[in-house]
């Protein structure tokens, strides 16, 4: 039996990349996404054909918790069990500091941190019914040591993310592992819109001179999945190129 891993805000970008790496592997897939329901069966179909494993398809708000427990049933009836959750799915709302609203707010904490929060949950439930398992939270060096006051309710969704994995790391100890990986800059559609000065700006801040692939935050999740990241448990894995 294939080992089989969940995905949220998996049809673009990093998502979207970690579903191919798993899938390369030769792990069923989950492939969860809000809004984008196309790209969501274009990788279905990728991915079944090109590797030969299976894909669910799931749409599911992770920020509603009825939809999350939808999600997670619907992949306990379909593979009968979940080995590896990545809890990826996020948003970012770029403004002025001054020109926040309260709903920004609620809109970012909901799903970078309570969607975060809900699909452990309810995935953790079920590994530990395994007594196995593991849980990679995508959180962000925004959350670590690099701020941006038009991020600043985004940062702090990351920066609660690493004290979730923390938390969980010792609520589900022994069996489930859980750690998190905190991308820098990544060619990502997230920032497809920013302007070329910005990009050029940013660069030259970091050691490589340029953004991270999606393909290159993948490899660290696989990493972190497998057996060969066995004794780490409750970290925090920054990938930013150096910045």
């Amino acid at each position: 039996m294939r080992n089989v891993v969940l995905v949220t805000g998996s049809s673009r970008g990093i998502g979207r990349a970690t579903i191919l790496e798993f899938a390369s592997k030769g792990y069923d897939v989950v492939i969860n996404y809000h809004q984008h329901e196309q790209e969501a069966y274009t990788l279905q179909e990728e991915v079944e054909t090109k590797y030969g494993v299976n894909a669910l398809v799931v749409q599911a708000d992770v920020g509603k918790e009825e939809e999350v427990q939808k999600l997670v049933q619907k992949t306990i009836d379909t593979f009968g069990k979940i080995d590896v959750l990545v809890n990826n799915a996020g948003i970012a709302i770029d403004k002025p500091l001054e020109e926040r609203q309260v709903k920004d707010w609620v809109d970012t904490l909901n799903t970078n941190l309570l969607g975060e929060y809900l699909v452990a949950k309810y995935v953790g439930k079920e590994m530990m019914k395994q007594k196995k398992g593991s849980i990679i939270n995508i959180s962000s060096t925004n959350g670590m040591n690099t701020f941006f006051p038009s991020s600043i309710d985004y940062d702090a969704s990351k920066a609660g993310v690493i004290s979730l994995t923390h938390n969980l790391a010792l609520a589900y100890a022994p069996y489930i592992r859980v750690n998190s990986v905190a991308p820098g800059w990544v060619d990502t559609d997230m920032n497809k819109d920013l302007p070329e000065t910005i990009i050029a700006y940013e660069s030259e801040k970091i050691y490589l001179k340029r953004f991270a692939q999606p393909e290159e935050i993948a490899h660290v999740i696989f990493f972190l999945a497998s057996d060969d990241a066995s004794y780490i448990n409750g970290e925090v894995i920054k990938v930013d190129g150096g910045y």
